[in-house]
């Protein structure tokens, strides 16, 4: 993982999505909810939730190495497996005795839109959430079979944001910013 992502708030998020589900949620569903956030947040607050890499896949827009962790790829990382009790098939659930109270990396403001985005959203099968980033997210575009870099200015130009480039630049920043303190 790059110095710059916080997996511990990457689960966090997923925790509380697979909370409000009733403890486990389907994995297609958890991504577009994440996506739909840190989404929702560029729009709200000019800056994702995450940070992470927005790739487009063939099920729609999803945030990279989050995805990564849902797959297990940081599986045994207790800032992972701390808030996510692992996978099964294709089901993955908040760990036991994980609550909201316990999510600590996450602003009342980044709360917030997690609640919006569960209210908008929550209701949708795996399917129909999918089938809604594919129609309302123009910033995704088929990768035909594989995947391909969503650029965080083109979110912000179809979110109709005065200047995409300053934001893009700022999640950039940000970023930096993240992987210095991470060096000291």
């Amino acid at each position: 993982m790059t110095p710059w992502f916080n997996i511990r708030k990457a689960a966090q998020v997923a925790a509380y999505f697979a909370i409000a589900e009733g403890g486990s949620i389907n994995v297609l569903k958890l991504t577009k909810l994440i996506y739909l956030a840190d989404r929702g947040a560029m729009e709200r607050h000019g800056s994702p939730i995450l940070n992470d890499h927005l790739v487009s896949m063939n099920h729609g827009p999803v945030d990279s190495m989050t995805l990564d962790c849902i797959n297990g790829v940081e599986s045994e990382n207790p800032a992972w497996s701390s808030f996510i009790g692992g996978r099964a098939g294709y089901q993955v659930g908040a760990a036991a005795g994980v609550s909201p109270d316990n999510l600590d990396e996450l602003s009342r403001a980044e709360v917030d839109i997690l609640r919006t985005t569960w209210g908008q959203f929550g209701h949708m099968d795996k399917y129909e959430i999918r089938d809604y980033t594919h129609a309302h997210c123009p910033e995704w575009e088929d990768p035909n079979g594989s995947s391909s870099t969503i650029p965080y200015d083109r979110v912000f130009k179809y979110l109709q944001k005065k200047d995409p480039t300053r934001l893009r630049d700022r999640v950039q920043e940000e970023k930096e910013i993240d992987e210095f303190f991470a060096s000291l």
